[in-house]
C-alpha cells in the first residue's frame, strides 16, 4: 500500500523541476511517498499530509523525524474530502486562491473525480496534481465483463472515470505513465 521507489524518486524530480514550496497530500498511510515529498521540498516548505489512520501515520513519522523533514508536514487526520474542504475554507479566510504548487493523491479511489474539483481550487495554474494507481493492475484496460473481485471491480470503474475525464477536461494537460500501478500527472491550465 506504498509507493515504489521509482514512484518516489519521480516525484521528488517533479516537486523539484516545479519548484514546489506548498504540497498536498492525500494519502498518506506509512508516509514513504510523503517522505519523498519533504526530502524534496525546500527548508521553508510544507506539505499538508491528510489521511483517516493516524496510527498508520504514526509509524512513518520516526523516519521524518530521523530524515530532518518532520517539520515540513502538517497532517490531518480525517477523510479526503472533508479536510480539503476545510483547508478550502482555511485559504479563502486567508485571503489565497489557489496557492499550492502540488498534490499527490493516492486515498480512496471512487472518490479520485470528487479530489480533483477539489485539487483544482487549491493547486495554481501551472501547478501539478499527481494520481497513483491509475491503471489499476491493468483492470482499466480490461472487458467489461471480465471477472474480477468486486473491490478490483469497483475501484478499476472509478479509475477508469477518472482517466476519462481527464484525458477530456480542457483545464490541464494530462500524462500517464506505467510506473508502478499507473501514475497520472496532470498540469493545470486555466
Amino acid at each position: 500500500m506504498q509507493s515504489s521507489a521509482d514512484e518516489a524518486q519521480l516525484l521528488g524530480m517533479l516537486l523539484k523541476m516545479a519548484g514546489a514550496k506548498r504540497t498536498i497530500e492525500v494519502g498518506v498511510f506509512t508516509g514513504y511517498s510523503l517522505l519523498a515529498t519533504a526530502l524534496a521540498l525546500p527548508e521553508d516548505g510544507k506539505v499538508v499530509a491528510i489521511d483517516p489512520d493516524r496510527e498508520s501515520y504514526e509509524i512513518g513519522r520516526p523516519f521524518l523525524e530521523k530524515a530532518g523533514v518532520a517539520h515540513k508536514v502538517d497532517f490531518r487526520e480525517g477523510k479526503g474530502l472533508e479536510k480539503l474542504d476545510e483547508l478550502l475554507a482555511e485559504e479563502a479566510a486567508a485571503g489565497r486562491e489557489a496557492a499550492f504548487d502540488f498534490a499527490f493523491v493516492d486515498a480512496d479511489k471512487p472518490n479520485y473525480v470528487k479530489y480533483h474539483e477539489q485539487l483544482l481550487q487549491l493547486v495554481r495554474v501551472g501547478g501539478h496534481i499527481v494520481y497513483d494507481n491509475t491503471l489499476w493492475a491493468g483492470t482499466v484496460a480490461l472487458p467489461p465483463d471480465t471477472p474480477l473481485s468486486d473491490l478490483d471491480r469497483r475501484f478499476s470503474v472509478a479509475i477508469r472515470d477518472l482517466n476519462s475525464r481527464r484525458a477530456a477536461d480542457p483545464r490541464i494537460d494530462v500524462c500517464q505513465l506505467a510506473i508502478a500501478d499507473g501514475i497520472t500527472i496532470c498540469r493545470r491550465l486555466v
